[in-house]
């Protein structure tokens, strides 16, 4: 019986999201940037087991096998196969929103009374220029069938050098894009389990934080599964918790949670940058977007797909920053969850929703460290169960380490953004434009020329601005808390 609602499921699964086949890309191989912090595009994992295994040939019947040749790694390939491309418009619309609402959402309304009105401005701005570098990445697909993914595209731009830069972003992005997942749940966890008191004998442990350490414990299990279709159907429905935080939070008036409107200031100059990075994070999503255009039916309207998504999403996001910062004023939370009413059920509801997320994230976050672990570090003569025992065991070292960090720097907004800032900023900005202009050099004109390097200063400037505005602020709050 459970087998047939796994596979109905996950049945379910593939039909709202078509490029969960296409995302294997041509050798097989599920790539790094599969997953991604709040993006919902997840890999059904189940309905083709043996296109896991990088070295071997997927003989799924929804493959067409094509005679070609490739290189890869140096090594000529005679055969190439693919899944075919059936995603329509809608279908990439709904899954680039799924990509970029996620974990941002939270600080928006922060980012808004933190800056200003004004600053609003700044949000639509970045939001118009990841649409442009989304169409940016698009024409780059174009130009090379064979890039499959962002890293592909690094390559063919700046050759073996921009594939590590490529690379390199990708995991920090993934790796402190957890560390920001576990933050949120120490938040919050204890606010949603008000009341409780755990003695243990190490009195620098607290509550909050023992709690975390066995909300994370509970998730640990799900790292040693090699099949994930048991559990990728929870990741799915991200979106799904992130439309119902916003409904939740424009409820809280109708339910008495707001006492007053409040007046947001028209501009703080002096946190611009520290903002950046927060509205950064929020349109982070570009390296999974190479997977959508793969997948879709008609890859010409990619660039519609992205104009339509980023307008969405800006408007949401758009409203819940004025919400939150109409409804909370100057005592709004970096997590917008936390400046609700904790006695109304709507805010109760948001709690839990935000606690649950990052739990239901940390195995499929992991999936392309240990796939890549699997089939480029292991020996092909290590067995398969001590496959399973080294690629659990790093994964749960990896886990320990970012929960060790969570909860040592437990400053939600500056983490969240020091990534924006640092690695957000190039992947959205910077990489896109510069691998544009490497790329058609001799077949862009002097204008589009011109505002690609402008682009690619002004994302240079934010980000560094932003990182150093971030990195002194999270100083500054750890040493406030150690003399504490």
């Amino acid at each position: 019986m459970w087998e047939k609602i796994s596979k109905s499921v996950g049945d379910l699964l593939l039909c709202l999201k078509p490029n969960s086949l296409p995302n294997r890309g041509r050798t097989g191989r599920v790539p790094c940037h599969e997953i991604v912090h709040g993006a919902n595009l997840d890999v059904q994992w189940g309905s083709c087991h043996v296109c896991l295994e990088g070295s071997r040939l997927c003989m799924c019947t929804d493959h067409i096998i094509k005679d070609s040749k490739i290189v890869e790694n140096g090594t000529a390939t005679d055969i190439e196969h693919h899944a075919e491309a059936n995603g329509s418009f809608a279908h990439a619309v709904l899954n680039m929103i799924g990509m970029l609402i996620g974990l941002g959402q939270l600080s928006i309304a922060y980012a808004v009374e933190s800056g200003g009105w004004a600053s609003v401005f700044l949000l639509i701005g970045l939001g118009i220029i990841c649409a442009y570098s989304s169409h940016l990445l698009g024409k780059c697909l174009d130009k090379n069938p064979k890039s499959r993914s962002y890293s592909d595209i690094g390559q063919h731009a700046f050759g073996t050098k921009g594939r590590v830069l490529a690379t390199t972003f990708v995991y920090m992005e993934i790796f402190m894009a957890l560390v920001s997942y576990t933050i949120s749940l120490h938040d919050n966890l204890i606010t949603v389990l008000p009341g409780i008191q755990i003695k243990v004998p190490w009195p620098k442990i607290s509550t909050s934080q023992l709690l975390t350490i066995m909300a994370v414990l509970v998730a640990l299990p799900s790292l040693w599964l090699r099949n994930l279709s048991s559990i990728s159907f929870l990741s799915s429905g991200g979106i799904v918790m992130s439309m119902l935080i916003f409904v939740l939070v424009a409820c809280t008036p109708i339910f008495g949670g707001v006492k007053s409107y409040h007046r947001i200031p028209a501009l703080h100059l002096h946190n611009i940058p520290s903002i950046s990075g927060l509205y950064m994070f929020s349109y982070a999503g570009h390296i999974v977007f190479p997977d959508l255009y793969k997948a879709m039916k008609d890859p010409s309207k990619f660039t519609k797909v992205s104009i339509v998504s980023f307008t969405l999403v800006t408007a949401l996001y758009t409203a819940l920053g004025f919400m939150g910062a109409i409804f909370f004023g100057a005592e709004v939370n970096p997590q917008i969850t936390l400046s609700m009413p904790k006695h109304l059920v709507v805010s109760k509801i948001a709690l839990w929703a935000t606690v649950i997320t990052p739990m239901t994230k940390y195995a499929l976050e992991f999936a392309p460290f240990a796939i890549q672990l699997e089939h480029k570090v292991l020996p092909d003569s290590m067995s398969s169960k001590a496959k399973m025992i080294v690629r659990g065991g790093v994964g749960s070292c990896l886990l320990l380490i970012i929960l060790a960090l969570a909860l040592s720097v437990p400053y939600f907004e500056y983490v969240l953004s020091l990534t924006g800032s640092l690695v957000s900023v190039g992947i959205c900005i910077t990489f896109p434009c510069a691998f544009y202009t490497k790329i058609c050099w001799g077949e862009i004109s002097k204008p589009v020329i011109i505002i690609n390097l402008c682009l690619i200063a002004f994302g240079s400037l934010i980000g560094v601005f932003g990182t150093i505005s971030s990195s002194k602020s999270l100083v500054q709050s750890i040493r406030r808390a150690h003399s504490a």
